[in-house]
């Protein structure tokens, strides 16, 4: 899955990569049956202790919606559904958050920041590479940045109301299983804030501030949530999650691009990256689920080589002003 121009990566010469030779699927199998188990016993420590067991960065995509699903309908967690619109997300995106925190009783929290500020990052984004080469390996720089602000917002609020899980609904492609079930602690937020808060700064200025956490939040012996990744210790299965959200009234949008199930933005984000750097930016996360067995590699492969819509593109294009 991995092409010659994906940093790091290299090649026996049986033509097999180094990702794949270093992967242990037996071990995998072990550790995901730990970190269930870790997680379970966290659920009866934690829950009923605050207004809310959990806060979920809900996108409306298909694997935050089947997360959203698992953490009520087999955790029994009380949880708060907290989306943030980028400027970007698709009309069938806002309606299957709808019907389907209405059908599952899940409080939501809309959160738009404003648009002109958005605009200005993902130019910025668009024209040049603000994040360090190596964050870009798994994601493109305007998701990068889009993401890095959902991320802190999200805990900005799990923080302020005491909430002790923050939930996200990453595939197990896209977050390693010793990630999935992690506390926090204010040294890493710190370091982590500022590498994603600086470059954002320097485009918008103090605009970005109230998306990142205050010094309030980060002194010493502040209690903080627990960051956790369900799906990559739980069961994986892209069929059994279509068929299951279903159910609940979520449908496939048809503005979207193979990558995704929620936001118009992503298509430009992709050909930019791609332009830029010789990879797709999702590579890394299909070749961890073609690796670990959830995808098959011609179906991976297929939505690689999937042209990016450029009506599409042209249209964000013109949104971000860079037409010219």
């Amino acid at each position: 899955m991995l092409p010659e121009t994906f940093p790091g990566v290299r090649f026996d010469v049986e033509g097999v990569c180094n990702f794949c030779r270093d992967f242990n699927r037996d071990r995998l199998a072990g550790q995901k049956a730990e970190y269930r188990r870790r997680f379970k016993q966290l659920v009866k420590e934690h829950t009923g202790k605050s207004e809310y067991d959990a806060i979920l960065s809900y996108s409306g995509g298909k694997d935050s919606t089947y997360t959203l699903m698992k953490l009520k309908q087999d955790f029994h967690l009380n949880v708060l559904a907290f989306t943030m619109d980028n400027g970007f997300m698709s009309g069938r995106a806002y309606e299957n958050i709808r019907i389907v925190t209405g059908r599952l009783g899940v409080d939501h929290l809309l959160f738009k920041p404003r648009f002109d500020v958005m605009r200005t990052i993902f130019a910025g984004c668009a024209r040049r590479n603000i994040f360090p080469p190596k964050t870009l390996e798994r994601a493109s720089s305007i998701c990068t940045a889009c993401m890095s602000i959902v991320r802190f917002s999200v805990l900005r609020t799990a923080i302020e109301k005491k909430i002790p899980f923050l939930v996200f609904g990453w595939s197990p492609g896209q977050a390693p299983i010793t990630a999935s079930v992690m506390k926090n602690n204010v040294a890493f937020l710190k370091l982590m804030q500022k590498n994603a808060s600086k470059p954002l700064h320097e485009l918008v200025g103090d605009a970005v501030n109230p998306y990142f956490l205050r010094p309030e939040h980060l002194r010493p012996g502040r209690w903080l949530p627990y960051n956790i990744h369900p799906l990559v210790f739980l069961d994986y299965d892209e069929k059994t999650i279509f068929n299951a959200i279903d159910q609940i009234g979520w449908k496939p949008p048809q503005d979207t691009d193979a990558q995704s199930t929620n936001c118009l933005i992503n298509s430009f984000a992709n050909d930019v990256h791609k332009k830029r750097y010789g990879f797709h930016p999702y590579v890394f996360e299909l070749a961890g689920l073609v690796r670990q067995g959830y995808l098959k590699r011609s179906t991976a492969q297929a939505r690689l080589e999937q042209k990016e819509n450029a009506e599409l593109i042209d249209s964000i294009r013109a949104s971000l002003g860079l037409d010219g």
